[in-house]
């Protein structure tokens, strides 16, 4: 948490079951602002919203994919993609 300025924590109990978690979390700045939250899709969407709200960048590390999910996935201001998402918008479509 120390070493980026936001992002998802999972915490699991050592000997759980896969896909059990005790915590889900969402953090800016070191800071637990959300917790107890029931699943990493969930994280994720509340994570859009907490950028959204407070008017952040999306995280260095992860800015192509939130640009994705907000451009491809929601379709907001999707004409401007960026080379590496669009890349990745267009792999994916071949595949299918």
């Amino acid at each position: 948490i120390r070493t980026h300025s936001m992002g998802i924590f999972v915490i699991n109990k050592e000997g759980e079951e896969a896909g059990h978690y005790d915590d889900i979390g969402i953090f800016v700045e070191g800071v637990v602002i959300l917790d107890n939250i029931r699943s990493i899709a969930r994280a994720c969407e509340m994570m859009l919203g907490v950028i959204y709200a407070l008017n952040l960048a999306y995280p260095k590390e992860l800015r192509y994919f939130y640009e994705y999910i907000q451009k491809v996935l929601f379709r907001m201001d999707g004409e401007k993609l960026s080379p590496k998402v669009l890349g990745l918008k267009n792999k994916i479509a071949s595949v299918q």
